[in-house]
């Protein structure tokens, strides 16, 4: 059996970030990834093969509560989900991590402060190639500088949104998003400002994704292997250490060891592999607390015809902490990516008339809308003998959720948008379970053993050896976009786990020479 210091099992935002942080060590690192390479290919901004025909889709069947089978909106691919994410890259508000009241119920508050992630936010958003503008965000969290890069700027119908926001008293904002963009030097970056990003895998590689960023790079040092079409099937533990990682490779068992053992599966499969293997439980919390926001798409019908191709450059937080209205906080308002008639077609009936779908397009603004998800310990993953993932999901902030699209929608007329539309289901469509992109919290961590999975540190409090480092961690959900946080919390464990294993002067060394080689390149 190949025995290593370190195993991560999975390489998207927390898995991928955190071999990025230990690859400089020296220490031998094992990534084990169940998908393959995403292939690069005409059809990754085909929308009818990616939205319509599930290309990149997983395929798998999960069961939900009343015991049906649904297909989760779930891709493994080296990279993780942000091979398709809309690279939306917001720290949590400072308020996010104490105890906040909600229509649905109180979200907790975390064992650590935003001052404790500060520094690693910084470092997360220098990685990640974030684009921002500090100061225009009325919610945004104090930071220790600016953004690393100019924000991206709005197309000409973007920009005539945001004056529109401003003349009605609310604050837009520039969105902080990663990717590989200079727009003073064409020639600098790989993005080609298109409107093939949200939801869409980069052909040219110009996304901030945990594939390119941080697994790419980590693959350069000899230290570090990757063996893809890797399932995990279960962990194996002598006493309250794991001695054995058991691996389904295209039908072959594989057996390797650690001395670190780091899940990263995303918070659905982290606790479905834990579950599976009868550890980290002790609390019987495991897979409880299961968050995945309440999410809307809103498309409004511009009066004018909507020519913007980058779309996702303009968010508003003026509910994010409640409203004339309401004392309780209602949401976040970002843009989504723009929409196509095969887009609509997956939200619209069967019956729709292509040419009304070209018009709606070709008029269409798009949104997303986002109400906090409150934890709640009966919304659970559990598998059962055969080792299928059953997802359990009721909402109970619905309410705040309401109030949150009744703004939006009183506001159309003012944005310049038509406020009556025959069909409601294109209007407005609410994100069913199936909508697993930003699940969180099903291994919450915690100073109390009996109350949480995992220490401040994300190790397992029954195991020694084993750390969940993704978005299973949290004990809230916020109501921004959580892979930052994901990204920020892997280089804050990283640090901890090269404490742990004596490499972090090492680290340090190797890393900053081979920041020095890549500017010199």
């Amino acid at each position: 059996m190949d025995h290593y210091d370190v195993i991560i099992i999975g390489t998207g935002a927390g898995g991928g970030t955190l071999a990025h942080r230990l690859a400089p060590s020296g220490k031998r690192i094992l990534l084990l990834e169940r998908g393959g390479y995403l292939p690069r290919e005409p059809e990754n901004w085909d929308s009818h093969e990616v939205f319509n025909k599930d290309r990149y889709l997983s395929g798998e069947e999960w069961i939900d509560k009343d015991g049906n089978p649904f297909k989760p909106h779930q891709q493994y691919f080296v990279g993780g989900n942000t091979k398709f994410y809309g690279a939306i890259l917001f720290r949590l508000r400072e308020r996010d991590f104490d105890d906040v009241q909600h229509y649905g119920g109180t979200s907790p508050a975390w064992p650590l402060s935003y001052a404790d992630l500060e520094p690693y936010y910084t470092e997360a958003e220098k990685l990640y190639l974030v684009h921002g503008e500090r100061g225009e965000d009325p919610t945004e969290p104090p930071a220790s500088g600016p953004y690393p890069y100019a924000a991206v700027s709005h197309e000409p119908r973007i920009q005539q949104l945001h004056e529109d926001f401003l003349a009605t008293g609310h604050h837009p904002f520039h969105l902080p998003v990663g990717v590989d963009l200079n727009e003073s030097d064409p020639e600098a970056g790989r993005c080609v400002r298109c409107d093939r990003f949200d939801g869409f895998p980069c052909l040219t590689d110009g996304k901030a994704d945990a594939h390119v960023l941080c697994v790419r790079p980590a693959l350069r040092h000899d230290n570090v292997t990757l063996l893809t079409h890797a399932k995990v099937e279960r962990l194996e533990a002598d006493g309250a250490t794991v001695s054995r990682v058991v691996v389904d490779r295209r039908g072959e068992r594989l057996e390797f060891g650690a001395d670190v053992v780091v899940v990263s599966c995303g918070a659905v499969n982290s606790a479905a592999l834990l579950l599976r293997s009868e550890l980290a439980n002790s609390s019987g919390q495991l897979g409880r607390n299961y968050m995945a926001h309440i999410n809307s798409g809103v498309i409004a019908i511009s009066q004018t015809p909507n020519e913007t191709k980058f779309q996702k450059t303009l968010g508003v937080n003026d509910y994010y902490w409640g409203a004339e209205d309401s004392e309780l906080p209602l949401g976040h308002i970002q843009m989504l990516g723009k929409s196509d008639r095969n887009i609509l077609r997956a939200g619209a009936p069967w019956f729709a008339p292509n040419l009304a779908l070209d018009y709606l397009a070709k008029h269409a603004i798009d949104f997303w809308l986002t109400s906090e998800d409150v934890p709640h310990p009966d919304n659970r993953v559990t598998v059962d003998r055969d080792g299928r993932i059953h997802l359990a999901k009721t909402y109970h902030n619905v309410q705040a959720h309401r109030r949150l699209l009744a703004k939006l929608k009183g506001l159309l007329g003012d944005l310049g948008c038509h406020q009556g539309i025959p069909s409601r289901t294109i209007l407005d469509q609410r994100i069913p379970l199936a909508g697993v992109a930003h699940q969180c919290g099903t291994a919450r961590f915690g100073t109390d053993p009996k109350e949480s999975v995992l220490d401040v540190n994300c190790r397992a409090h029954d195991l020694d050896n084993v750390y969940v480092v993704d978005t299973s961690f949290f004990p809230s959900s916020s109501a921004v976009n959580p892979a930052l946080t994901a990204m920020a919390n892997a280089l804050r464990v990283g640090d901890h786990l090269l404490d742990r294993l004596g490499a972090r002067a090492e680290a340090a060394v190797n890393g900053k020479r081979n920041l020095e080689l890549k500017e010199t390149a």
